[in-house]
């Protein structure tokens, strides 16, 4: 018998659902109380500190010394009083996860020691940058990096267990100065589209003066039993399940979705929900998602720096909770073959300080236009610089999702819904004079865009750039995916896109034009020309790779090719120009995600053939000598050939399988060591890629192929219908 497999079931089958308590009856008494936020800030702040700090934090402006002193001193007795002994720099560096030093709140003086927390401590620290991935930007004997406070998201108290410590979210970047975190470029694509959405407002509401990116981020998870996630050696190691065929019952019955939440899961999910509202987090969606032991949770849109730090910070606290009740949490893109893989739908809008939403039309048909305008210029941004978007998604485990199982493909099109779509084609297809006054919006069509919208209600799960109302849904990002990257460069190209719009427009202007006609004569041009982009059909289908070929879309399925969008001449002169990246760190970024790549293939590689050497094989071996056996021990009693001859051919298929997985394991191993001898990244990648994973497929059918033939006591590896269905 499979002892370990057996003893992990054991466990599962007798899990009881965790007791949970809520602090209060109400969210609103407990929300945001781990939160340095404004309350706070206003109780422990003196008055002329918390509108400086106000004022900074909405502008964008430097904050002077005596400030910063002021608001470590309140920070520090607001955190103490909540039980914090302790202090640290949360940052997100170039490894997918976030990290943290702790300091604690004193220091020694003589025999005592006394609580302190300087300005200086505030502002800055200083971990050693050269362990992160800096693609060579530092050197292990120039290890010196800078967190920074970023005073725009606010200090929380994280709880654990063992204690409380002051989580101070910063940026992270090297002694001379290159971004080594997701959060600083971040941080200046959101000033440049801030800077350019401004700019291009004071043609309709000269009271904007700035305008916010929002994100709402919906996080698709798998849930599986902590025993049985300790039995896969491939999850533990990898994220993911190398084998493993499929249960007869997977998600065909669609009876999942949306369905009654298992009580273990429930009260996993009132844990976690609890701890990230304590936190701040505006947490106000759960449910079943479409495969078995999949989930969705979703919060309220916030402004994008803020959003991504929550987001960064949901995915811990799920993880510390998930063990409190014995579950671990799978964030893998692809963690199961044959069923769906995990997203984080990246829901984006732009808002003004005055309330509008650019993307949603109001009733005036001004507010039409307006809305018009912003529209059509992200559809010819995700025009323009579609293999950027598709590079920022790029990762090891995406390229396992893209594509699949409601999954958006690896080609970039925009989903706009079939009325608003017909909009554009006859404001594109209008050849008449623009008539002035109301009479044209009226004549475009422009007028009965909100009762469009009203009733639009299409959404289409394989386009991985859809407008769903209000805001365009980024879909393609994946699961495990840090936003800020995938959002840094759509904001950033949106940026680019709304200035070369301005421009136009004035240019147009300055030749008389009127400014309403300007605009609406460079939407049309900019509708004709990114129409390519725009498909309402099936992503999913053979005849839209046909089609999208024959517009000239690309079709990048893997990532080590999708990465050359960064270091494009094209893509270096963007962010160059909005002064996102230099050239240092886009070869930097090009490098870490190259080797990111190699390292997940390789560790997926080395699992696979470990699972198969030391555990597929050695099981499948000895159920067949069980089976020699019994032939034997058949033909002693006398048995003619037709009561061993379907054992005999068992025998033979189980051969043929062994003799399979070890020639591919093989194989695949001597791949993966001509791959590391490839001194260029890129070309190992490509290796990586094109030969080491190229058995991947191949060792995994002949492997699932032996569970369906070997004794179920026998097999080693925890199976589908256990891991998925197990709660």
């Amino acid at each position: 018998m499979a002892t370990l497999r057996f003893k992990a079931l054991e466990y599962a089958t007798n899990r009881q659902a965790v007791p949970v308590s809520r602090p209060a009856e109400k969210i609103s008494d407990y929300f945001g109380v781990n939160v340095f936020g404004k309350k706070a800030m206003q109780e422990y702040l003196p008055a002329d500190v918390y509108k400086q700090l106000s004022h900074a934090i909405e502008t964008g402006s430097k904050i002077d010394e005596s400030v910063a002193e002021a608001v470590a001193a309140g920070m520090k007795s607001w955190a103490m009083g909540k039980g914090a002994t302790h202090y640290t720099h949360w940052f997100q560096p170039l490894t997918g996860a976030t990290a943290e030093k702790h300091d604690a709140f004193f220091e020694p003086d003589g025999d005592k020691a006394l609580e302190k927390f300087k300005g200086s401590a505030l502002v800055q620290q200083e971990p050693d940058a050269s362990s992160f991935p800096n693609g060579g930007i530092r050197n292990t004997f120039e290890a010196r990096g800078y967190t920074a406070w970023d005073p725009s998201s606010p200090a929380f108290i994280i709880e654990t267990h063992s204690g409380k410590t002051l989580c101070i979210p910063t940026i992270f970047v090297s002694y001379t100065g290159e971004a080594l975190d997701h959060k600083t470029p971040l941080l200046k694509a959101l000033a440049a589209v801030d800077k350019a959405a401004v700019a291009v407002c004071e043609y309709f509401d000269r009271d904007v003066t700035r305008v916010s990116a929002t994100l709402g981020a919906e996080q698709e998870y798998f849930l599986v039993d902590k025993a049985l996630f300790s039995a896969r050696p491939d999850l533990i190691m990898s994220g993911r399940t190398v084998f493993g065929h499929s249960p007869a019952k997977g998600q065909q019955l669609e009876d999942h979705y949306f369905g009654s939440i298992p009580p273990r899961v429930h009260n996993f999910m009132l844990d976690f929900e609890t701890e990230v509202l304590k936190l701040g987090i505006p947490i106000r969606t759960r449910h079943n998602e479409v495969a078995p032991g999949q989930f969705e949770c979703a919060p309220s849109f916030s402004e994008i720096n803020l959003a991504i730090d929550h987001n960064q910070l949901l995915m811990d606290v799920m993880n510390r909770v998930a063990d409190r009740h014995n579950l671990r949490v799978l964030f893998h893109e692809k963690p199961f073959a044959g069923i769906n893989g995990s997203g984080k739908h990246n829901n984006w809008s732009l808002i003004t300080n005055t309330g509008k939403n650019l993307l949603s039309p109001g009733k005036r048909p001004k507010d039409n236009l307006l809305f018009l305008t912003f529209f059509v210029n992200t559809i010819m941004a995700v025009y323009e610089h579609a293999d950027l978007l598709r590079a920022s998604i790029a990762s090891a485990g995406n390229d396992h999702r893209l594509g699949a199982n409601e999954a958006p493909p690896a080609i970039i099109s925009a989903f706009l819904g079939s009325q608003l779509s017909a909009v554009l084609d006859s404001l594109e297809k209008d050849t008449s004079l623009i008539e002035k006054g109301d009479n044209m919006y009226l004549k475009l069509g422009i007028d009965k865009i909100p009762e469009i919208l009203l009733d639009n209600t299409d959404r289409n799960r394989t386009s991985p750039f859809a407008f769903t109302g209000n805001k365009f849904e980024f879909r393609a990002v994946g699961s495990s995916a840090n936003s800020a990257l995938p959002m840094a460069v759509l904001n950033t190209i949106v940026a680019a896109q709304l200035e070369a719009f301005k421009t136009e427009v004035d240019a147009l202007i300055e030749k008389g034009t009127k400014k309403e006609v300007a605009i609406i004569t460079v939407i049309k041009e900019y509708i004709k020309v990114s129409k390519n982009i725009r498909f309402e059909g099936n992503g999913y289908s053979d005849e839209w790779v046909e089609e999208a070929a024959k517009r000239g879309l690309s079709n990048v399925k893997t990532t080590p090719v999708a990465l050359d969008a960064y270091v494009s001449e094209k893509s270096r002169a963007l962010f160059q120009a909005h002064g996102i990246f230099g050239e240092r760190e886009l070869e930097a970024r090009h490098e870490i995600y190259l080797e990111e790549y190699i390292k997940k293939v390789q560790i997926e590689s080395r699992v696979m053939g470990d699972l198969a050497m030391n555990h597929v094989i050695p099981t499948a071996v000895a159920y067949q000598n069980k089976l020699i056996v019994n032939v034997k021990g058949l033909k002693d009693l006398g048995l003619g050939e037709e009561h061993t001859q379907s054992t005999l051919e068992t025998i033979k298929e189980i051969s043929t399988h062994i003799t399979a997985i070890k020639t591919k394991v093989d194989a695949m191993t001597e791949a993966r060591k001509v791959a590391n001898n490839i001194a260029h990244s890129r070309e190992r990648a490509i290796a990586y890629c094109d030969d080491v994973k190229a058995y991947f497929d191949v060792i995994r059918y002949h492997v699932d192929k032996l569970e369906l033939l070997v004794d179920d006591e026998d097999w080693p590896l925890v199976k589908y219908r256990e891991l998925l269905f197990l709660k």
